[in-house]
Parts: C-alpha cells; sequence; structure tokens
C-alpha cells in the first residue's frame, strides 16, 4: 500500500510540475521562461522513471489508486499499468528533448523563422507535457477527457505561435475536427455513467454488447479526429504552420499519439469485444494507411511529407489494435510498442528538417543534395529516421511492425478479407521502405548544393538533441519489448 501510494505521489507530480511551472513562466521574466521549462520537464521525467520503477517492483502489473470521488462515484484517480507507465514516460522524455532543442531552434539564427524565445511558447508546450502525462495515467474517461481538451487548446495556441493568416487558419481547422472529434468521448463517457453510474474505464466491461459497441466506437470517432485519420485527417498537414519543435512533439510523438492511446486503454479494459468494433477500425486503418501512403508521394517539402507518413504510420497502431479484437494479443503489444518507438524515430526526422530549415533556410527536400559532406550528423539523423520510419532492421520500426504484422497474420488465419487486409498493408510497409530508401539517396551522397553548401553551424542544444534520438530510435524497442514481455 505504501509502494502505491509513493507511485501515486510521483504521477501526480509528473502532471502537477509542467502545470506549476506554466504558471511559473507567465509570472517571471522573459529570460527564466527557457530554464523554467527544462527544469519543470527534467522533473517531471524523473518522477515517470521513479512510476515505471516503482511498478516493476510490486507484484501484479496493474493498480488503480482513486483520488477524487463525488460521493460513491470516482470522477478522477490514476491507473498504473505497463501501457501507461511505458507511454507516460516516452511523452514527457520525448518534450523535454525537444525543449532542449528548442533553445537552439527559436533564435534569430535561423535562416527560415528568425526569432527570438517566447514565453508563450513554453507556457503551452510545458502545459501540453503535462496534460499528456495526466491523460495516459487518468483511470476515467471523464480525467482522459478533460486532459483531451486541454491538449486541444494547447495545440491551437502552438501551432498559431508565428501569427501569419496560414498559421490562424490551421490553429483554427485543428481545433475545430479535434473537437468534433472530442464529443464522441463525451457521448462515451455519457453512455457509461448512465449505464453503469460510473466514470472508471473498467466500468466498460460490464456493459452489455449494444453499449459496449456504440461507446466503443463513439471512443474510436474520437481517436480518429486526434490521431488525424481519415475522415479527419485534414487537419494535420495544415498543421506544419507550426514552428518544428511544435511539429515534432504535437504532430509527431504526442498529440497524435493521443487518440490511440485512449482506444488501447479502452480495449484493454472492455472485456470481451464485439467484432464488429474490430472490422470497423480494421477498415478505417488500412483505408487511411493506403491513403498516408499515396498523399507523401508527391511531398517535397519535408514537413509536409512527414505529416502524410505520420497519418500512415498511426494507422499501423489502429490496425494492431482491430487485430487485437480479432484474437491477437501480439498485434496489440506490437501496437504498443509502435507508439513507443515512432515517437522517437518521427521526432528524430522533424528535428533533421528543422535542423534543415535552421541552417539552410529551406526544408524542401528537392534543394538539399550532398548533406552528408558538408552535415554529417543530419545526414545520419536523416537515414536512420528514414529507416527506421521504413521499418529497416535494426531500428525501432521494424521489431514493432513485426509485431504488428506477425499478430494480425495469426488472428486473420482462415478469413480472407481480413488476409487481405493484412497483405495490402505489408504491401504498403515495402513501398513506404522503396521510397524512403530513394530520398536517402537523392538527399545524402553526392556534391553539396547550393543551401547545402553555405549551411550554417548546428547549434549544440540541437545537436545534442539529435544525437540522443538517434541512440533511442536504436535501443527503443528493445526497452519497450522487455517491458511489455
Amino acid at each position: 500500500m505504501l509502494l502505491g501510494i509513493n507511485i501515486s505521489i510521483f504521477a501526480l507530480a509528473s502532471i502537477a510540475v509542467p502545470f506549476v511551472a506554466a504558471l511559473l513562466i507567465l509570472i517571471c521574466r522573459q529570460p527564466a521562461a527557457r530554464g523554467i521549462s527544462i527544469a519543470a520537464g527534467f522533473v517531471s521525467l524523473l518522477c515517470t522513471i521513479l512510476v515505471w520503477g516503482g511498478l516493476g517492483s510490486i507484484e501484479g502489473e496493474h493498480l488503480a489508486v482513486s483520488m477524487f470521488n463525488m460521493g460513491n462515484t470516482e470522477v478522477f484517480g490514476l491507473l498504473f499499468d505497463k501501457m501507461s507507465v511505458m507511454l507516460g514516460t516516452c511523452f514527457v522524455g520525448v518534450g523535454i528533448i525537444i525543449t532542449i532543442y528548442s533553445v537552439g531552434y527559436l533564435s534569430s539564427k535561423n535562416r527560415e523563422h528568425a526569432d527570438a524565445p517566447r514565453r508563450r511558447f513554453y507556457v503551452f508546450f510545458t502545459l501540453f507535457i503535462g496534460a499528456m502525462a495526466g491523460l495516459v495515467y487518468s483511470s476515467t474517461l471523464i480525467g482522459q477527457l478533460i486532459f483531451f481538451e486541454i491538449t486541444g487548446a494547447c495545440s491551437w495556441a502552438l501551432i498559431r505561435y508565428y501569427g501569419s493568416k496560414t498559421a490562424e487558419r490551421a490553429a483554427l481547422k485543428a481545433l475545430i475536427l479535434t473537437h468534433i472529434g472530442s464529443l464522441g468521448l463525451f457521448i462515451a463517457v455519457g453512455i457509461l455513467f448512465l449505464q453503469t453510474g460510473s466514470f472508471t474505464v473498467d466500468a466498460i466491461a460490464s456493459l452489455d454488447n449494444y453499449w459496449k459497441t456504440m461507446l466503443l466506437l463513439c471512443i474510436l470517432f474520437a481517436a480518429w479526429a486526434k490521431s488525424a485519420q481519415l475522415p479527419f485527417y485534414m487537419w494535420l498537414p495544415s498543421a506544419m504552420e507550426a514552428p518544428t519543435p511544435v511539429s515534432a512533439y504535437l504532430h509527431g510523438a504526442s498529440m497524435v499519439k493521443v487518440g490511440v492511446a485512449i482506444f488501447a486503454r479502452v480495449l484493454v479494459e472492455a472485456g470481451t469485444i464485439p467484432e464488429i468494433v474490430g472490422w470497423v477500425a480494421a477498415i478505417g486503418a488500412i483505408a487511411t494507411m493506403l491513403f498516408g501512403f499515396f498523399m507523401y508521394l508527391p511531398q517535397s517539402d519535408m514537413k509536409r511529407l512527414l505529416a502524410f507518413s505520420t497519418i500512415s504510420q498511426l494507422s499501423y497502431m489502429f490496425l494492431g489494435f482491430a487485430f487485437f479484437i480479432f484474437g491477437s494479443q501480439l498485434a496489440f503489444d506490437g501496437s504498443l510498442m509502435h507508439i513507443f518507438n515512432h515517437a522517437f524515430a518521427k521526432t528524430l526526422f522533424f528535428l533533421v528538417a528543422g535542423a534543415f530549415s535552421f541552417t539552410m533556410g529551406t526544408r524542401m527536400l528537392p534543394k538539399i543534395k550532398g548533406v552528408i559532406k558538408k552535415q554529417p550528423l543530419l545526414a545520419v539523423g536523416f537515414a536512420v529516421g528514414a529507416l527506421a520510419i521504413a521499418g529497416a532492421p535494426p531500428l525501432n520500426g521494424f521489431f514493432s511492425k513485426f509485431a504488428i504484422f506477425s499478430g494480425s497474420f495469426m488472428a486473420a488465419e482462415g478469413n480472407w478479407i481480413l488476409m487481405a487486409i493484412v497483405i495490402i498493408g505489408l504491401i504498403e510497409t515495402v513501398a513506404c521502405f522503396a521510397w524512403f530508401i530513394m530520398w536517402i539517396g537523392k538527399v545524402l551522397p553526392g556534391e553539396p548544393s547550393e543551401a547545402v553548401a553555405e549551411s550554417a553551424p548546428l547549434p549544440k542544444s540541437m545537436a545534442f538533441s539529435l544525437v540522443l534520438l538517434i541512440v533511442l530510435v536504436f535501443i527503443s524497442s528493445f526497452i519497450a519489448a522487455a517491458w511489455l514481455g
């Protein structure tokens, strides 16, 4: 019991510290903003690591702690299991890495977006880190809904950071589309409370098949919106108007993972799940996967390419969850691992795009060639990020995709429609590999192009973040596999 209380304290601290830090940044002088944000990120990360270690030292794999009740109804609580502690540490850890990167990026020396760091960036970015921790640890749907809405508000503020008309429109589009999706979560909260008198996620298991199906489809609707799946994808490519650190965190590592994280949580707690939910999830996943692939083929703006690639990669996670409903635990574990692995790989790739912008003044891939001669660290980062997203061994994306497809093939055996979906997904991932290999061949070797030849040195904070992420891309799958068993 004492250990459970300590775990809860650390989890609450990982959520609360960024919120308190955001308030301090508002009231302190501008020069202190970066330091407060970085310090808060480190404290929050340390707390999530302590939560991870605490759960690993107790018997069992599940610990729920009620934090706030109204009468006999739990309104907010904390839930600790292998999924929540792994994702919590991942989201907070990536957040602090990007915060460090932003120290160099938000500078008057940035050749594409010369800028001085502003307090509002650190306020909303720090707040977002705390909201992500709160979302993955929440044991109630109403708690998830609260943090779901906070991430939406922060994303609106961060996407419009530069204040241009296109940035304003992109921020509004993201706010509207993700909040349309949140209606599904509102309805799910209502269904759960009216049918069970509870807000806790584990109460879903007590619903009959009709209401369980309705609730899960409503949450899937919300997840599709937040994770930029069809038909809600439009907000994510437009959101590339944001500064690259924002794109890397919100649109590569964390905000787009809100949907898959919520859906994964309800699947774990729902007990027996009606197959119709699996069919809807599988068809939506394969349609989005193909759409995302064909949309990133013509892109020459690296950030827009990565946006459509993210849409496609998220569909792998939904595909694994769909095949979990059809009986594959391996596919589910592969999807969890892919959330973890993709966060590091896509963050690396986005930050390389930001480094191109900073040092060369462009992220248009046709203008970038011969990077390996002039900027070897960026060349390594580009190659590692591309190969990881493409699923090349021994990088992290290979292992999680392998688990998803292995589990999906086993679950699809005897059903030709499901088998066709798996085969189509496998063809897409091979095509993805070929496409990124092509870009590696165009961007890295050869004599430097004009933009590359005249590139500026990379700030130390940005270089440090890239090196750390390169290492994590190599080791994250082993960490996740060992933890998930």
